[in-house]
């Protein structure tokens, strides 16, 4: 823990001599420098399936498995989604099909799975058993809809013993049967001893989110179609979740983050996202001022979202961040994992993230998200209790 925390003070120190050798009056592009960077495993490829939340909460406790002294593991994600379609397909049906039937999830569905079902390693069960090379999800999903929605009618005026059995197999179809025992490494396992032998002790992590609508320091459940589970997130005030996110970094902790990237200042494949600020009328004049009034809406967007390099940015509040949530202008796109700290050429903080849309893109599968995106657009995040301050810890009513 020392070797990390000693890196990441040099490299903070680091900073100035830096800026000082490159150009930092140049915000033609953007130029980053990692402050902060935890180990962590290898981007992959959720491609077009709706599966970014198993994603997100494999790769987390992955790095939480490698910070514990453990082996650097490829962990099924599969595995946990068919183990969620099935609980949700009969909590669908027990609900008379008035409740979210879809492929999202969260990240807290990971522990749930690894709890109650196990887990498995990505080469004994990598779901791809319907002639794609990637995951595809967009005829599976609409048939299970189409599955439980059927059932949840009651054609026969009851549901029978059968749908069950007729759901797990069109998953059996699509994703592949779930082998009882498996060998790896030389020993056998079954889902629920490979999950105990990864040593994670769940009740030792926390989600936190921020909203004004709830007393601060208690749980509520969070108030997204995709939490089906019902979860429960501890209520920080903003700057509180700020710091945690900070203080886990500072000290060797990745995060596990859900967060809105509908924004048109979330730049995927340029590597970055921003909460531009955009020109204000009372700030122009003369010519500038004569162009500007003449824009439609849609020019003036783009004018907004036009950067290729820093830009001023929106001061987020608490109170802007929960107009946008009421707003539904955030909404939980997403799931991620906040894996560093960075600064650009002008010294302003963003934080590195892995994505799980492959690395085809600038930073090979990471993307550098500003303070005030993070600010703005974090639904939730999901941390060891140990990545946050004792301080903001024993305010927590548990």
């Amino acid at each position: 823990m020392k070797k990390i925390l000693t890196g990441a003070l040099c490299a903070a120190l680091a900073l100035p001599a830096l800026a000082a050798e490159q150009d930092t009056t140049d915000v033609s592009k953007f130029v980053f420098t990692d402050v902060i960077t935890v180990p962590t495993t290898s981007v992959k490829d959720q491609d077009r399936s709706g599966t970014c939340w198993s994603f997100c909460g494999t790769s987390f406790l992955e790095n939480e498995i490698m910070r514990q002294g453990g082996d650097s593991l490829d962990i099924s994600e599969m595995f946990t989604v068919r183990m969620c379609y099935l609980d949700k397909a009969i909590r669908y049906v027990r609900n008379y099909g008035e409740c979210n039937f879809a492929g999202g999830g969260s990240a807290l569905d990971i522990p749930y799975v690894w709890r109650l079902y196990g887990c498995m390693p990505e080469e004994v069960y990598a779901g791809l058993n319907y002639g794609e090379p990637s995951h595809n999800h967009s005829e599976l999903d609409a048939v299970l809809a189409a599955y439980v929605k059927a059932v949840a009618s009651k054609p026969n005026r009851k549901v029978t013993t059968a749908w069950k059995n007729g759901f797990e197999g069109i998953l059996d179809a699509y994703l592949g049967e779930v082998p009882e025992t498996f060998e790896y490494k030389g020993k056998t396992y079954t889902p629920q001893s490979y999950a105990e032998s990864l040593g994670i002790k769940y009740d030792d992590y926390l989600p936190i989110t921020s909203y004004t609508h709830h007393p601060y320091y208690e749980k509520f459940v969070l108030e997204v179609p995709d939490n089906w589970l019902g979860e429960g997130y501890y209520n920080v005030p903003l700057e509180e979740m700020k710091e945690i996110v900070d203080y886990a970094l500072e000290h060797g902790f990745s995060i596990a983050w859900a967060a809105d990237v509908s924004e048109d200042g979330f730049k995927w494949y340029d590597g970055v996202a921003l909460m531009p600020k955009g020109k204000n009328e009372g700030d122009m004049t003369g010519t500038e001022l004569a162009r500007w009034v003449k824009l439609s809406d849609k020019d003036r967007k783009n004018d907004k979202y036009n950067f290729s390099g820093p830009v001023e940015e929106e001061v987020i509040t608490a109170e802007s961040r929960q107009r946008m949530y009421d707003a539904q202008e955030t909404t939980d796109d997403h799931g991620m994992v906040i894996v560093g700290i960075a600064t650009d050429q002008l010294g302003n903080r963003y934080y590195k993230v892995k994505n799980s849309w492959n690395t085809n893109q600038v930073y090979d599968g990471y993307i550098y998200v500003s303070e005030p995106f993070l600010l703005a657009k974090t639904m939730d995040i999901y941390v060891h209790k140990d990545g946050v301050p004792k301080h903001i810890l024993k305010k927590l009513k548990k």
